[in-house]
C-alpha cells in the first residue's frame, strides 16, 4: 500500500504509532480550555478574550488573547456585558397623583377628534447642537395638532405645545392629555 501511495513504509509506521496521542500543542490547548471555561465560570460570563488572556499570564499560562479568541469560539463561550443603566426621570412623591381617564386605552376608534391626546418629547440633533421637539397627537386622527420646539427640555416645552393644540384648534374643551400614565390634564 505504502508503494502505491508513493510513502516509506518508515513514515507509515511512524503515523501508526502516533495515532491517538495528543501532541504538545493539542496538549497545552486542551489545558488552557479547561482553565478558559474556569476563569468564564469565575468571571459569571462577563470576562472577554482580552480580560481572560490577562488572567492567564497572571496566572502563569502564557497565551495570546487571539488563542483565547479560539479556544472560547471552540467551545461556544461569548462573553455577556451588562447593560449601562442611567436613570433620567426622578419621581417626586409628593406629587398629586391623578386617576388615568383613558384608562390605557389607546384605540383611535374610542375617542372622538379632538377629545383625546397624547405626546411625546424627542431631540434632534442640528449644526448648532441639540435641539428637543415636544409633540402633542390626536388619538382619535393620529394628527400633529400641537408642537414645540426648544434648547432646554423644561415644563415650559410641553405646556407650550399643549396651548398650540388648543389655540389652533385642534383640541375640544374637556380634551385628556395623559402626560405620564398616572397623571391626567383637562384642557378647557
Amino acid at each position: 500500500m505504502c508503494q502505491k501511495l508513493g510513502v516509506a513504509r518508515s513514515s507509515f509506521y511512524a503515523w501508526r504509532a502516533r495515532v491517538g496521542t495528543l501532541t504538545a500543542t493539542q496538549a497545552r490547548r486542551e489545558a488552557l480550555k479547561s482553565e478558559i471555561v474556569r476563569v468564564f465560570a469565575q468571571q459569571r460570563g462577563t470576562a472577554g478574550c482580552r480580560r481572560i488572556a490577562a488572567e492567564l499570564n497572571d496566572n502563569e499560562f502564557p497565551c495570546s488573547v487571539g488563542l483565547v479568541a479560539d479556544l472560547m469560539r471552540e467551545l461556544g463561550l461569548a462573553a455577556i456585558q451588562k447593560r449601562a443603566y442611567k436613570r433620567t426621570t426622578v419621581v417626586d412623591e409628593q406629587a398629586q397623583v391623578f386617576t388615568d381617564r383613558l384608562e390605557r386605552d389607546f384605540d383611535p376608534d374610542s375617542y372622538a377628534p379632538g377629545q383625546a391626546l397624547v405626546g411625546d418629547i424627542t431631540y434632534l440633533r442640528t449644526g448648532q447642537g441639540w435641539l428637543y421637539l415636544a409633540t402633542v397627537i390626536d388619538l382619535a386622527t393620529r394628527m400633529v395638532i400641537g408642537w414645540q420646539i426648544a434648547e432646554r427640555m423644561r415644563a415650559s416645552l410641553v405646556v407650550d405645545a399643549l396651548e398650540m393644540a388648543r389655540t389652533q384648534g385642534g383640541a375640544t374643551a374637556g380634551a385628556i392629555f395623559p402626560f405620564r400614565p398616572w397623571i391626567a390634564v383637562h384642557l378647557g
